[in-house]
């Protein structure tokens, strides 16, 4: 797990190191262990390295191979690199370290562009290949890992972050209204390849580019979701016993394939109550757990220890509990937007930022349960669309998604970001996508392949990698989504949702965990928005910075501030904290 950046220059211009030094101090934190640059001719790459699986210097960053022409910068971890390993060594390649980076090198050397669908894991990366004097990049099937880039007459750049492109000084750092539009439609979604900024783009999960010096790119989609019905026919209780086997080895490629222990964060949810349970099934000892809590508000409690404290309990997990008073959250906040690569609206972020600075000190590498509601339809949302005939796809998906129709959100931001329903129209392209059966399909393939991307996973990664942390995310295993995604229905929507991750965990969990409702990472303070945490809020939103900006109609934010804890979304996020979660983005990374 690492931070990566790169320019190649298309307009004959000498190389500028600047331009990486400025650079790499925004990815630092992805990478404490090791600073790595490389150039030659038309291109230059950087690299930050957290060391996780070979840890000795020579799977250090950017790896150059001498007889291949070919260097890479790469982030995040290959499960099947010992088989692959193995097998370019049977076939004469030989190697100068024991990691998975070099891996890729030889993949790309053997399959060319069709090299990603050969890897298993979680990715993105940039080879330059100096023998076709051309550049291939490339981020994994679910988008687990960021890829952004900037295009222009003169060069194209990436980096694991918006921060270290910005921090070049010459990107366009204008508001994309198209991104605007997602930002307050999708709680904070923004679909690849667009950003919330109109010279940055990001590359859509399971893609690839080949960027030419000419500045010619061709993009290639390697990998897409079906979801559709298989030929056989299995009963409920062989789709229970499938998708137990193929959990389990996720569960178990993200133990084994890391060179240093592996921890897991426990919110007292299904989700990742059911990984400790698999990870103890699978003969995991002193399993190190981690959870932490809020303080509570009237409407709502600040923590779920009483669900995780039953699951330390039967497992007997080395469990570290972590309170955090509101104080701190108000306090920490700017900090933790800091590290935000796009503004993001989840409540959640800040608790997983504070959670992994606690956790990083104990371990380099933990399991996550994000992406289970997604993949297995845990949100109560689902069933309402599924029950809800009226008007076509879009129709029935918006009216329980959709943060703001489109008139209210021409209500919020100035004229000049006035436009196009740009959000319907994407969700009506991806939802009228063939290859999925039923409407659930539909939605649950759009959720898992764009939505889910760019919410809890890009949360995760970002708030994690803050202090050096690698999640992995077994739930988004590739080859348990593919299968999960040819499921009946009812195996996911039965139970209340997640009916068959339900099934297995009986009898491997207490029922009070598996039979409780739905449960979201709490944070009251940012949903019921008073005291010093509204003052905050009318602070920035009411600041010259901000009024200068213009973003926002004036009107609109004085009727949220006049009713702070009255405007909720339909997935109950508070709008008030949208516009001031996006405005302190803006004022922390632009001014």
């Amino acid at each position: 797990m690492c931070g990566l950046c790169g320019e190649l220059r298309f307009d004959q211009q000498a190389l500028d190191p600047e331009i990486i030094t400025r650079m790499l101090p925004k990815l630092a934190r992805r990478g404490p262990d090791f600073e790595g640059t490389w150039q030659h001719e038309s291109v230059q790459f950087g690299h930050r390295r957290l060391a996780i699986i070979d840890l000795s210097e020579r799977s250090n960053q950017p790896i150059f191979d001498a007889q291949l022409g070919l260097t890479i910068v790469f982030n995040g971890a290959i499960y099947n690199y010992p088989e692959l390993r193995k097998q370019f060594i049977d076939e004469g390649y030989s190697f100068q370290s024991e990691g998975d980076t070099e891996v890729i090198l030889k993949a790309y050397h053997k399959w060319g562009e069709q090299c990603p669908s050969h890897l298993d894991g979680m990715f993105a990366f940039a080879i330059w290949d100096n023998n076709k004097k051309q550049m291939f990049v490339a981020r994994d099937r679910m988008g687990i890992k960021p890829f952004y880039f900037s295009q222009t007459d003169h060069y194209f750049r990436f980096a694991s972050n918006m921060q270290a492109l910005i921090a070049t000084g010459e990107e366009d750092t204008s508001i994309d209204k198209v991104g605007l539009h997602h930002q307050f439609t999708l709680h904070a979604v923004i679909p690849a390849p667009h950003t919330i900024l109109s010279g940055i783009k990001k590359l859509e999960p399971g893609t690839s580019m080949t960027i030419q010096p000419t500045g010619e790119v061709s993009t290639q989609r390697y990998w897409r979701l079906t979801a559709t019905r298989p030929q056989e026919t299995y009963t409920d209780e062989e789709w229970t016993q499938r998708i137990h086997d193929q959990l389990r080895d996720a569960i178990r490629k993200r133990k084994m394939v890391a060179d240093v222990p592996v921890g897991v964060l426990l919110s007292g949810g299904l989700d990742s109550s059911l990984l400790v349970a698999l990870l103890a099934e699978a003969g995991v000892k002193d399993l190190l757990t981690f959870s932490i809590g809020f303080e509570d508000q009237p409407e709502e409690k600040g923590s779920e220890f009483e669900f995780s404290d039953q699951v330390v309990e039967r497992y007997q997990t080395q469990h570290h509990k972590i309170h955090i008073p509101n104080d701190q959250v108000l306090k920490r906040l700017p900090e933790a937007v800091q590290y935000m690569a796009e503004p993001m609206f989840g409540q959640d972020a800040v608790a997983f930022f504070l959670l992994s600075e606690q956790v990083s000190q104990h371990v380099k590498v933990v399991q996550s349960g994000q992406g289970a509601d997604e993949v297995f339809a845990g949100y109560f949302w689902y069933s309402k669309m599924v029950e809800d005939i009226n008007g076509e796809y879009t129709d029935r998906f918006a009216r329980y998604y959709f943060d703001r129709e489109h008139g209210e959100y021409l209500q919020t931001v100035a004229n000049k970001y006035h436009g196009d329903d740009y959000t319907r129209q994407k969700i009506n392209a991806l939802l009228n996508e063939p290859d999925a059966d039923e409407f659930i399909d539909r939605i649950l393939r759009m959720d898992v392949t764009t939505l889910v991307v760019d919410d809890p996973v890009k949360r995760v990664d970002n708030m994690t990698m803050a202090f050096g942390l690698e999640a992995r995310v077994p739930f988004l295993d590739s080859a348990l989504v593919e299968l999960a995604a040819q499921m009946p229905p009812h195996m996911k929507l039965g139970s209340g949702g997640k009916h068959v991750l339900k099934e297995i965990s009986r009898g491997l969990l207490p029922d009070a965990v598996i039979d409780r409702p739905k449960g979201y990472f709490p944070m009251p303070a940012l949903k019921y928005v008073r005291g010093e945490f509204l003052d905050f809020m009318r602070s920035i939103l009411l600041s010259n910075t901000a009024r200068q900006r213009g973003l926002y109609q004036p009107a609109y934010v004085e009727k949220l501030l006049s009713e702070p804890d009255q405007h909720f979304t339909r997935l109950q996020g508070s709008k008030l904290w949208h516009l001031a979660l996006l405005e302190l983005w803006l004022q922390t990374h632009l001014g």
